[in-house]
């Protein structure tokens, strides 16, 4: 006769336990992962059936090295991991920046193949001025004519001409996920742009006058594509501008908006 027996411990309960608990992980990372990525992934699907269409093409590879030769940036500069998308100057890499001094000549609100037969005129120029977008809830966002700084306010970018005038006036605003966004941080103003719709409404007021615009196109480009940036003088356009996906800096949004209503004090 057997002095002991040996009989083999079931825990099923702990097993239960264990299996729930496995489950459950796998459950909320999924949902983590799905939480981060969606935003990015709607974005994209959204942008090629809404935006694909208003794609516009990339400079010639010789008109981008001769921009490029004009702009003092080292080989860190175009190396995502170490770029600094808080500055404007880094948004498109091959753009000249210029700062804004407190008086320049300014172009005269006259067609572009019309400026050379014009002198132009000197204007103060405004250091800065004020952007609301109603849709999204943006009342009198901080814009700062040449600065750099987008953690503190927008960035009126390469300004050539100001609020009101023939020309294009380009805007920078920070992005990021939906899920972090407040629509009183700088870093994350801009989240809902990819919403607005051709014909919603943008306001700015510059130097107690209220200037009223209306977007007429949307569109997404890289960040070679510094087309956007340029000036053209039949019209009064403001261009704002964003990083897509949201929580990316791969691809810029652009949202232009035509001047629609004349000045009120």
């Amino acid at each position: 006769m057997a002095l002991k027996t040996y009989r083999k411990e079931t825990r099923i309960k702990e097993k239960k336990v264990a299996t729930a608990v496995s489950y459950l992980s796998l459950t909320a990372g999924a949902f983590l992962l799905f939480w981060a990525f969606y935003p990015v992934i709607s974005f994209e699907l959204y942008s090629r059936v809404f935006f694909q269409n208003g794609l516009r093409s990339p400079i010639p590879v010789a008109k981008a090295s001769e921009l490029s030769n004009n702009v003092s940036v080292n080989k860190l500069t175009y190396s995502n991991n170490v770029r600094d998308f808080t500055q404007a100057s880094m948004w498109f890499p091959t753009a000249k920046s210029v700062a804004a001094p407190d008086s320049k000549t300014m172009h005269s609100t006259v067609p572009e193949q019309d400026i050379a037969d014009v002198k132009p005129q000197k204007k103060p120029w405004l250091k800065d001025y004020y952007l609301s977008i109603p849709k999204l809830n943006i009342k009198d966002a901080h814009v700062t004519v040449g600065g750099e700084n987008l953690a503190e306010s927008l960035i009126h970018y390469l300004p050539v001409t100001m609020p009101g005038e023939n020309g294009n006036v380009v805007i920078f605003g920070h992005s990021t996920l939906p899920q972090l966004y407040n629509v009183k941080d700088y870093k994350t103003i801009f989240t809902y742009l990819p919403s607005l719709n051709k014909g919603d409404r943008i306001a700015i007021k510059a130097a107690d006058v209220s200037y009223q615009y209306e977007i007429y196109d949307m569109f997404v480009v890289k960040p070679d594509q510094i087309s956007v940036l340029d000036q053209s003088y039949d019209s009064a356009n403001v261009t704002l501008i964003t990083c897509v996906p949201p929580g990316t800096y791969w691809n810029r949004l652009v949202v232009k908006a035509r001047l629609t209503a004349l000045p009120s004090l």
